[in-house]
This record gives structure tokens, C-alpha cells and sequence, in this order.
């Protein structure tokens, strides 16, 4: 494209990826930028580097901290600074939820983005107003780098937590005892996806092809074109089904279109006018070939370790309580088919909102469906040599029952014990999941000549 100006205003490229000439070495890489451009980027630079800074962007690509470790918005001081903003200005007088909770929706990330847009606009008109440079190519180049991989990061993490596929599980078996009008929107998209677990995988691969690309210069604008379409559908996901991840996943899709402005005019001209355009302009960062090409092996090199550790927990975690789990002998989905209360049997009424219908045992939970299909959850430590269920509760701080069982029979079990002072006994019979669940089982058709259970 020879009739458009050299992209230098915005250099696509932080590393010297291709041959540069000598001669191309003796022009001068920055050229002015225009007004609006400087303050945009002086908003993009603050913004976004806080942004990346106080949110799990930043966990990711520190691989040595522990899992457990908080955003550092949950730390001293900015979580003094948020907690007086919530009171103060927008008048929230409650505990404000900042770690352990799986959302990143919360009302503390909200002030969180309130307060970095703050202080970007500030920051941005005190910047240009006191400094009065006419490029910021080299600084560019820096943050550049620095959000490719923030990105790249995020991609890694999710992309390999759906490769293996640990973010949406196949649906246990208590929530496919669960009629679907009473899942919310999200217990939809998750059951739906983990039932689906090849899409899960095909999603995560794309999600990591994206990461891969953004590591390598010469690959970054194709890397950030995949991100921002794995980035656009995972965002529209979120918003349809209420999904509490609504700010990453919107920022992390600003982050691919602030990596592609560079190139934008390059794409239009590309895709749209169907035209050949030049490379772009060269990395101002380094002048020189071994230069480049060290800085490429150190960024290689730490991506690998990113990488390397995101695999090793989510390895690890599918083992630990995924699809990998060892699972004890009594795991599985029992019917109720006899429960009595201090000796009195109950019938199997829905009118009965007490008794129990199905009983789902866990490695390390009881979940129980009542007749009126309301769930009771119990964490379980199971004693195969005792032949006991000692339960607590998650609500009720300080209760425990412990239940004896004997098994006339693989799939038959006796349960007695009692339970809020009230003996209770049950004879449940083992189901098989995959005959009563098809979800389970349902295998691809190349043919159908109708659509099956529409």
C-alpha cells in the first residue's frame, strides 16, 4: 500500500523478527504522532497497566506465587482504599466480598474499575498537560510487550483448563437429578458445555493457539485476531448467561483490539480493499539482529515457564478433583427405596417434603434430593473398616451425624444412624447412571432423520 503512510506511529512488532537492513537501521524509527493518539495512549498505558496489575492478569504471569495468593486489589493498601470508597461515595455499609467467593463480578471489582478509570482520566490530563513529547514509540513497544503477554497469560490459563477439561466438569450427578427449570443460566452453559466436552476441548485449544501466537513477534497481530474472536464469544457468553466473569472477559478483548490498533489500517486495507500492504515498521526497541534475538529467547523462554506451570496445576487438579479422581466404592446414585423416621416408614409422596428420594455418595459428599427435588449437601468422610458416614454440615457450624452401613449386596445398602435426634433408617439400591442418564451416553450421528429428544 504505497499510498499510506508507514505505520511507525504505532510499531506492531517489540522485537526485531525479521532481516533489517542497514540501511533501514540508519532511518529514524519514530515519527510524530498526532494529539489524539498521545492522550489515547497515555489513557490505554495507565489504564490498562493497572488493570493488568491488580487483577489475576498479573498472578498469571508470576508462575512462583502460591495458588491461593490474592489479587493484590484484595491486599494492603488498595483494599483499605476500596473498602473506604464503597462506604464513603457509593454509601455500601456491609462486608464487601474480596477473595474466595469464584466471582469476579463482585461489587469490590466494580469499585476496583471505578477507581482505575479514575485515576486514569486524572493521570491522563495531568500527563498531557505537563509533558509535551510528540511520540511515545519506544514506550509503546515496551508496554506492548508487557500486554502480550498479560494476555498471553490468560489465554494459557483458560485455554488449558478447558484442554483439560476441568472449568465446565461433566455434570454430576446430583445437578442431572436437578429439573432444568430450576438450574440458573449459568448451570445451563456449564452443564451444557461439560456434557459437551469435545467443544470444551476445541474451545480450549483455540484459546491457547491464541496464547501460542501472541508469544512469537512475527505472530502477534494473528494471535490477537484469534484472542479477540475467542474474547468476543466468551464475552457475549457471560453477558447472555449471567455469567460472573463479565470484566475479564471484556478486558481481556480490549487488550487484543489494543495490540491490533497498530495494524488496523493495514487490516482494513488488506480485507476490505482487497490490496497488498508493506510489513510493519520495525521494533524500536532493538537496533540490532543479536539483540533481538536474545530478547526472543528470553521471552520464549519465560512463556515456556508460564506455560509449563499452568499445565502442571491443572494436571495436578485433575487428579485432585476432576475427571481423574479416584472414586470410592460406594460412589454413585442410590434410590431411597425405603426411609423411615423413629421406626415410622414414609411413603414415597412428593407430598412429603422431608423424605428422602435419591441419594448421590461422592468422594467426599453426600448430596440427597428430597421428594419435593430440594437438595441437601453433606461433606462426608467415608470409613470403609468402620463401615461409617460421618457428615457435618456447611451451614450449621459444630453438627455432625455419623451413619452405619452395611451392603447385603453390590448394589443394595442398609443406613441407619440418626440424624437432629431422629433415627432414621434407609434401604437404598444402586442406579446405573448412564441407562437413567442419556446425556451421559448420547453418541454423535452423522444421520438422523429426526432430531433426537428435541
Amino acid at each position: 500500500m504505497h499510498d499510506l503512510p508507514s505505520p511507525v506511529a504505532f510499531p506492531a512488532q517489540t522485537v526485531a523478527d525479521r532481516s533489517i537492513s542497514e540501511t533501514a537501521l540508519d532511518k529514524p524509527l519514530f515519527a510524530p504522532w498526532p494529539l489524539s493518539l498521545r492522550i489515547a495512549f497515555r489513557f490505554c498505558f495507565v489504564y490498562f497497566g493497572l488493570f493488568c496489575l491488580t487483577t489475576q492478569i498479573f498472578m498469571g504471569m508470576v508462575w512462583f506465587l502460591p495458588d491461593d495468593a490474592p489479587e493484590l486489589y484484595a491486599r494492603w493498601p488498595l483494599r483499605q482504599v476500596i473498602t473506604w470508597t464503597a462506604t464513603h461515595i457509593f454509601h455500601i455499609h456491609r462486608d464487601l466480598v474480596f477473595t474466595g467467593s469464584g466471582s469476579g463480578d463482585k461489587t469490590a471489582d466494580w469499585i476496583l474499575l471505578f477507581l482505575i478509570l479514575v485515576v486514569a482520566i486524572l493521570a491522563t490530563a495531568v500527563w498531557s498537560f505537563l509533558e509535551r513529547r510528540t511520540e511515545y514509540a519506544k514506550l509503546h513497544a515496551y508496554f506492548r510487550l508487557f500486554v502480550r503477554f498479560a494476555l498471553a497469560g490468560q489465554m494459557f490459563a483458560y485455554g488449558v483448563w478447558k484442554v483439560i477439561p476441568l472449568q465446565m466438569a461433566q455434570p454430576s450427578l446430583s445437578k442431572l437429578l436437578e429439573p432444568i427449570g430450576s438450574l440458573s443460566p449459568m448451570g445451563v452453559l456449564w452443564t451444557s458445555i461439560g456434557a459437551a466436552q469435545h467443544y470444551e476441548i476445541f474451545a480450549g485449544c483455540a484459546e491457547l493457539a491464541a496464547g501460542l501466537l501472541l508469544i512469537f513477534p512475527r505472530t502477534t497481530t494473528l494471535g490477537a485476531l484469534v484472542a479477540m474472536a475467542d474474547m468476543t464469544q466468551v464475552f457475549m457468553l457471560n453477558m447472555t448467561y449471567d455469567v460472573p466473569v463479565k470484566i475479564m472477559s471484556f478486558h481481556l478483548l480490549l487488550l487484543a483490539i489494543f495490540l491490533l490498533a497498530p495494524d488496523l489500517r493495514r487490516l482494513l486495507v488488506f480485507f476490505f480493499r482487497n490490496e497488498p500492504v508493506s510489513a510493519s515498521a520495525p521494533s524500536p526497541i532493538f537496533r540490532s539482529r543479536r539483540a533481538a534475538r536474545i530478547a526472543l529467547a528470553i521471552q520464549l523462554a519465560y512463556a515456556a515457564i508460564v506455560l509449563g506451570f499452568t499445565v502442571r496445576g491443572a494436571y495436578k487438579g485433575w487428579f485432585e478433583f476432576g475427571g481423574g479422581r479416584s472414586k470410592p466404592p460406594l460412589y454413585g446414585l442410590w434410590d431411597a427405596e425405603e426411609y423411615s423416621i423413629d421406626g415410622q416408614s414414609r411413603a414415597p409422596l412428593t407430598t412429603d417434603k422431608e423424605r428422602w428420594r435419591w441419594v448421590v455418595i461422592r468422594e467426599d459428599r453426600i448430596a440427597v434430593q428430597k421428594m419435593d427435588d430440594s437438595f441437601l449437601f453433606f461433606p462426608l468422610v467415608f470409613d470403609g473398616d468402620k463401615k461409617t458416614f460421618a457428615l457435618t454440615d456447611y451451614e450449621r457450624q459444630g453438627w455432625h451425624a455419623t451413619l452405619t452401613f452395611q451392603r447385603p449386596a453390590s448394589d443394595e445398602l442398609d443406613v441407619d444412624g440418626e440424624m437432629d435426634a431422629h433415627k432414621i433408617r434407609l434401604h437404598l439400591h444402586r442406579i446405573d447412571a448412564a441407562k437413567k442418564f442419556p446425556l451421559l451416553t448420547a453418541k454423535f450421528h452423522w444421520v438422523n432423520e429426526y432430531p433426537v429428544n428435541q
